[in-house]
């Protein structure tokens, strides 16, 4: 059956399924239904032939679970009832009460529609509650009686409120049961994965696309199929992985979806070339939003101020502003005279360059003939004889100050920024004066400079003015006291963070503060914060375990950080990785309690981690202290093992868990070299020689004594 997505809290209804849909998802099968199916499923809606009102849910005998039995019929109609009545009325919390306290579990439509109803108000309660009937439906194998759309807006609302991992999970137990999600459901987790896991966005995108690709009568999945703003979602996580073919591959498939590009979609481009190191393409692309007559918007000159920042080339980014505060639209001709100065400068210092670096050059411009450019900016091969000029004028706004401002605290121009922020205050147009970004940017620059006492001088200067300071302001200020060693003065911001300004610290806030602690030597201090945090009821990350690790290590105290480490391993909060394993190792080496730390490594390995350079430089750093070389042949000959896998292209280990291939660092062949020439195992110093200069390392004189 079909659950529509309330619009609003649920009104009332005036029979049990109509309500309206912002996006009515709908329960498809994945295999070809029968012709009898197929004519019961079309003559109740002739215009939508595959409505299917979900013949999963209407079975000819209800399932029923143990508790069920043992209750009337006629009662669990009547809570059945009472439920379905609550959610109508939109009273979510008494339905949520009524559903807790009945002992079985209500019919198909009662549960889907809950479970819609607590996804819609996206509160962290609500989506705990929705988690947990999935959980209960999960585990009683009845997870059938949900319909598409309740599914959908689940996975929708987690993805938005940051639980991405599960939201995906969702769509793909959506796909192997049959489900095909609403587009706006299933494009909301790609969007969301396109940042967070980029490859995982893709790789979701191509599964649902799959499954609808299945389906001959595109009228059938109708509201499955993508749309541009599911398309540009994808094209973004190909532009953060920096994949050029795959971007095309997708951008040329939008036409059989009958999607066109808008102007997000080249703003995402913008991205690519980015990422690509080509500069000289972001006029190309500016000026193809203008040929194609796309709806232009402030969007696409905010990515370009941003990727010229990126670039470093603050002079391009500067004229782009300037030209907009002065009221032009000949921000084409500005990027191509840009592009024309690179060239030149790049030409003139080609002419010191000596015969070979010429033919790096050669070498370097035949790399830069990118057909991929070519096929998606028809225009870069016959590029218009004039530049293109913008529909119309656009003044920069904060937006556009505050990236420039950003560029100036990369480049550590205190004084352009603070001059930037001054010129923001006197502009006539509101949209352009400085907002809470703007001077936490100043923020930023002052405390990258070390200048604590203007940073907090511009945060005195906000709260005068009424804008407010957020909890990302005060982190920032926080970090730069824990960087100068002035603890003293982070506890105090702390205070008055939380009393004054009424900002609750968060796990961001305390993972700074225990790393202040360590740059001090101070491991009391930090596991003191780390408790506060917890009394505070804030839940630590894997940061702030590995960050605690580290001060009792860095102390001296490899089994208070085992304690941690143990603790981390019961939080079910948190996934214990690699990091958390080699400062574990770390800690015992610092001591040259090799053995201890081999236990170590040993569970890794049963964990299904594997050591890397971290781990064996940690611990060829303790057989160094401990002055134990038989150690060093061993763990030598591991890593051997690791990067002649790497050489010759194959894994010696059957088994899916092999570890993966290791290319060493200059740290870790040193001091193995070391320990091998100092304990006259000349044989094998030379073998780590060789690696050395097989992984293009030189060796120190240490090793050249040889």
């Amino acid at each position: 059956m079909n659950i529509p997505l309330p619009s609003s809290p649920c009104p009332p209804s005036s029979s049990p399924t109509s309500s309206s849909s912002s996006f009515p998802s709908i329960l498809h099968w994945l295999s070809p239904l029968s012709p009898s199916n197929t004519t019961s499923l079309t003559s109740s809606k002739p215009t939508r032939p595959f409505s299917v009102r979900a013949t999963a849910h209407q079975q000819t005998q209800p399932t029923t679970t143990a508790p069920d039995l043992f209750i009337p019929n006629n009662k669990k109609t009547n809570d059945d009832q009472t439920l379905l009545s609550l959610l109508r009325q939109g009273k979510t919390e008494q339905a949520w009460t009524h559903y807790s306290r009945s002992p079985h579990l209500p019919t198909p439509t009662c549960l889907s529609r809950l479970v819609a109803q607590l996804s819609y108000q996206s509160t962290p309660q609500s989506l705990t509650r929705a988690r947990s009937i999935i959980t209960r439906l999960r585990n009683e194998r009845q997870l059938h009686r949900l319909d598409a759309n309740s599914l959908g807006l689940l996975a929708s609302a987690s993805a938005k409120a940051g639980h991405t991992l599960y939201a995906s999970s969702l769509i793909k137990s959506m796909l192997r049961s049959g489900y095909l999600p609403h587009v706006k459901a299933w494009s909301a987790v790609v969007s969301r994965l396109s940042t967070e896991s980029p490859s995982e966005s893709i790789n979701l995108f191509d599964s649902v696309t799959r499954r609808v690709r299945r389906f001959t009568d595109s009228s059938l999945v109708a509201d499955s199929k993508p749309d541009t703003a599911a398309y540009n979602a994808v094209l973004n996580a190909c532009a953060n992985l920096g994949d050029k073919s795959k971007f095309l591959k997708l951008f040329d498939e939008m036409s059989e979806w009958g999607c066109e590009p808008d102007v997000l979609t080249y703003n995402v481009m913008i991205k690519l070339c980015a990422r690509a190191d080509r500069k000289d393409l972001l006029v190309f692309v500016l000026e193809r939003i203008i040929e194609k007559e796309l709806q232009f918007c402030m969007t696409t000159l905010h990515s370009l101020v941003a990727a010229y920042v990126g670039f470093d080339d603050l002079k391009t980014a500067e004229k782009i502003v300037q030209a907009m505060r002065e009221g032009r639209n000949d921000l084409c001709k500005i990027l191509r005279d840009a592009n024309l100065e690179d060239l030149t400068q790049a030409e003139e210092e080609d002419v010191e360059e000596d015969e070979e670096d010429e033919v790096r050059k050669d070498s370097s411009q035949n790399e830069r003939v990118d057909t991929v450019f070519e096929k998606l900016l028809p225009n870069l091969i016959v590029p218009s004889s004039e530049p293109s000029i913008l529909p119309k004028v656009y003044a920069p706004d904060s937006r556009i100050y505050t990236t420039l401002m950003k560029g100036y605290m990369k480049a550590g121009r205190v004084t352009d920024t603070v001059r930037m922020l001054e010129a923001m205050r006197h502009q006539d147009d509101k949209a352009s004066h400085p907002d809470h970004v703007t001077y936490t940017t100043v923020v930023s620059a002052f405390v990258k400079a070390g200048l604590m006492d203007r940073a907090r001088e511009v945060l005195a200067e906000m709260t005068r003015i009424r804008v407010p300071a957020n909890r990302i302001t005060y982190n920032i200020l926080l970090k730069g006291y824990c960087q100068q060693l002035q603890t003293d003065k982070a506890k105090e911001l702390l205070r008055e963070m939380a009393d004054d300004a009424g900002i609750k610290p968060d796990v961001v806030s305390y993972n700074i503060l225990i790393d202040g602690c360590i740059l001090i030597d101070d491991s009391a201090g930090a596991l003191a914060f780390f408790n506060e945090m917890r009394k505070r009821g804030i839940a630590p990350t894997k940061i702030s375990y590995t960050t605690l690790m580290k001060a009792f290590a860095s102390s001296g105290q490899p089994k208070l950080a085992n304690k941690v480490f143990d603790e981390m391993l019961r939080d079910t909060r948190v996934k214990v990785d690699l990091v958390a394993w080699n400062m574990l190792v770390e800690g015992y080496c610092r001591l040259g309690l090799v053995e201890e730390a081999k236990k170590v490594i040993q569970r890794m390995k049963e964990n299904g981690f594997y050591p890397n350079v971290a781990t064996y430089g940690s611990l060829a750093n303790g057989i160094s202290l401990a002055r134990k070389p038989g150690e060093a042949l061993l763990l030598w000959k591991e890593i051997k093992e690791r990067c002649e896998m790497k050489r010759e292209g194959e894994n010696p280990y059957s088994d899916s868990r092999s570890p993966p291939p290791l290319k060493p660092d200059e740290g870790l062949l040193d001091t193995l070299a070391d320990i091998c020439v100092r304990a006259a195992f000349f044989k094998k110093a030379l073998e780590i020689v060789a690696c050395m200069e097989e992984n293009g390392i030189l060796p120190n004189k240490t090793n050249t004594f040889m």
